[in-house]
């Protein structure tokens, strides 16, 4: 299963919150651990950016082709996009999203439909920061938890929009490693394997872009 499981999520955060946060990330599947390098606004506003730009490019005959995430074909991953970046913009504003995301269909510009909440959420990051806590579905979740979240679901997303569809991944080698970092921070092994939210890691070699040891480390095959 992918990242954009939410109800296995929503279970992680529950979980995590009764837990404690801890230290408990896995390595990437190089072995390597990486490090933030990124200010948290610069960072969010550039994958926003670019996976606004990837579902703008998608092509009229695309919607029913398969994606890397293999729940989902274009069109069904797309809703999925843009109903979920209204939930995480509601709570990075403090407010609860009174809609079911599951259900959202897009209308006649996607890509705009996305870019109108994504302003909103980079908005709302920006304006109140990561210390605090942030409601997401069932709960509260520290703020970086819920951050951290949103760039690894908004890049990688944005990742299998670009492969399903033939467009070049737009993101930067330094935005895939602050987001595997985060990953890294964010994802602990527990939350692998059969009926889990996250995919087992996946080996790559030594050559590998930074966007595919983050696509391997969420379960993808790059």
């Amino acid at each position: 299963m992918g990242v954009g499981s939410f109800a296995a999520f929503d279970l992680f955060s529950r979980r995590r919150r009764s837990q404690g946060n801890g230290d408990r990330a896995g390595e990437a599947g190089d072995g390597l651990r990486y490090s933030l390098a990124m200010d948290e606004n610069t960072l969010l506003a550039g994958i926003l950016t670019k996976t606004g730009d990837v579902i703008a490019g998608v092509g009229d005959d695309q919607w029913e082709l398969p994606t890397p995430c293999t729940e989902y074909d274009v069109r069904a991953l797309t809703n999925h996009i843009i109903g979920w970046i209204q939930v995480f913009e509601a709570g990075c504003h403090g407010r609860t999203f009174d809609g079911d995301a599951s259900a959202y269909r897009f209308g006649a510009d996607p890509a705009e439909e996305f870019r109108a909440s994504a302003r909103s959420l980079s908005a709302g990051w920006e304006e109140y920061g990561l210390d605090r806590q942030v409601r997401v579905m069932s709960g509260e979740m520290p703020g970086e938890m819920v951050f951290n979240m949103t760039v690894m679901e908004y890049l990688v997303h944005g990742w299998d929009l670009a492969v399903a569809t033939g467009q070049e991944i737009p993101f930067t080698e330094e935005e895939s490693s602050d987001t595997l970092a985060r990953a890294q921070r964010t994802l602990p092994p527990e939350y692998r394997g059969a009926d889990m939210a996250f995919g087992e890691i996946v080996t790559v070699g030594p050559d590998a872009t930074a966007t595919a040891r983050l696509a391997a480390f969420l379960g993808r095959h790059p």
